[in-house]
């Protein structure tokens, strides 16, 4: 009896370990496979390998995805264009309407008022259109970019208001009823294309007294049908519309007259300082910006004349967004210092090779170093308050008319000092071979002018710095 119980009592210990054993067992292997599952998941080493096939299939299929988002970025993009052109030919449109209920198109011009030259000579018409935000731009920033132009070169204003931001004085000329028609024509149609010459430019006018015409009419049919997705062609089809072989010949008797026009943009400046130039001296990026800072800086007496270097560039290249650029172009022969194969004089005191060495530490305005070696027919395009001498109005046509007025600044004691990184650029690579016959005309005739005006100008300040008096 004692032994059965013994051998019953040695089962039951028996089940008890096995079972012990087997839920250690499970317990093992249950860790176990959560340890190969952790290693399956973080390990690099070659448990990879049959990994590889599935990595791949998922990998092709974020490719897709990602192929399908770019996708759909570029449709969202050409989306945004789309409506913002569309949004851009509305505010165009609805211009055009307001242009409509008032019938002289903001136009504030009565050709019976304006006011004479000093000689009586010309009849001049201040603000004939004036920028939506002409007045706050003047408010906002120190410079006023001035220009003048005619109808043929009117339509580099595009590029400059394109780069410049502040204010902008554009004075005009018209030599002829048809040509004042055709010229209001077109600054009505860069206004209604171009949102930032509508906003920024204010534009005079000038003609000839004698010649003044008693009307003129602007082509509301027309100009709403003018497309503005090509403001070249329709200059170039107005230029020849202006019967260009007769305004020629008309130029020799009586010149373009330049100083006139240059003053008369000058004048409608509203600003401390003015930068004049040409109309197709384009300025670079954000210099208006940057001179609101640098300006700041500077304890002038007055007499300081800020030179901004002037480059020709090839018409194959695009506009250097940067000085860096500009003289790699420079390097490669694609650019170089504006009129340098014509008239090397124009620019030379300006000293470009000292510019271009000069190490900008940043993109802001600093004076990369003053001209020494000033002389005569040296005609920079400048920076200044507009205190300095006016362009003398009996030098008309080419020839004489800017450098005769830096040579006055000169002699009344301006000190010029030139600029950096700043610069301004025109288009082509000139050469003498292309200059009309009538500006070597104009030339000889302005050069008689000079005699009287520098003897006036020793008269005026008893001084001859340059020894222009000096008998020869």
């Amino acid at each position: 009896m004692e032994s059965e119980e013994f051998l019953k009592s040695n089962i039951k210990k028996g089940k008890w370990r096995l079972w012990n054993i087997s839920i250690s067992i499970l317990v093992f292997l249950t860790l176990y496979n959560i340890f190969l599952t952790v290693k399956l998941m973080f390990s690099t080493s070659c448990t990879d390998a049959p990994l590889k096939p599935v990595l791949n299939i998922i990998q092709k299929d974020l490719d897709c995805q990602n192929k399908n988002l770019h996708r759909q970025d570029d449709i969202l993009k050409k989306e945004k264009e789309r409506v913002l052109n569309k949004t851009l030919h509305q505010n165009t449109d609805d211009y055009l309407k307001e242009f409509h209920i008032n019938h002289k198109y903001s136009l504030n011009l009565d050709l019976d008022l304006g006011r004479s030259d000093n000689k009586l000579m010309y009849r001049l018409y201040d603000n004939i259109i004036v920028g939506e935000k002409y007045t706050q731009l003047t408010k906002a920033y120190k410079t006023c970019l001035a220009a003048q132009t005619s109808l043929e070169k009117i339509a580099s204003l595009i590029e400059s208001s394109l780069y410049w931001g502040g204010p902008i004085s554009v004075a005009t000329f018209a030599a002829t009823e048809k040509e004042l028609n055709l010229l209001l024509l077109y600054i009505l149609y860069l206004r209604k294309c171009n949102l930032k010459i509508r906003e920024k430019v204010n534009f005079h006018l000038a003609m000839i007294e004698d010649k003044r015409p008693k009307k003129f009419f602007i082509d509301e049919e027309r100009l709403q049908k003018l497309e503005c997705d090509n403001p070249m062609g329709v200059l170039n089809h107005l230029l020849r519309e202006s019967n260009k072989i007769r305004v020629n010949h008309w130029r020799y008797k009586l010149p373009y007259p330049q100083n006139l026009v240059r003053n008369l943009a000058r004048k409608n400046c509203h600003g401390k300082y003015v930068f004049l130039t040409d109309v197709d001296i384009i300025p670079s990026r954000d210099m208006a910006e940057k001179l609101n800072q640098f300006l700041d800086t500077q304890k002038c007496d007055g007499k300081c004349a800020y030179v901004v270097p002037t480059y020709e560039l090839d018409e194959r290249v695009l506009f250097p967004p940067n000085k860096t650029d500009l003289i790699r172009m420079a390097n490669k022969g694609l650019a170089r210092p504006f009129h340098h194969k014509v008239f090397i004089y124009n620019q030379y005191a300006t000293n470009f090779t000292r510019w271009q060495s000069y190490k900008d530490p940043d993109e802001k305005i600093r004076i990369s170093h003053r001209v020494t070696n000033f002389e005569f027919l040296y005609e920079p395009f400048y920076i200044a308050i507009d205190t300095v001498p006016p362009h003398d109005e009996r030098f008309v046509g080419y020839g004489y008319t800017r450098n005769s007025q830096v040579y006055e600044m000169y002699v009344a004691g301006y000190e010029f000092f030139v600029l950096s990184p700043i610069f301004t650029c025109h288009w082509g690579l000139q050469v003498k071979r292309t200059r009309p016959p009538w500006r070597e005309h104009q030339n000889n005739q302005n050069r008689k002018q000079f005699d009287s005006f520098k003897k006036e100008i020793f008269a005026r300040y008893n001084k001859d710095p340059l020894h222009m008096m000096s008998p020869k």
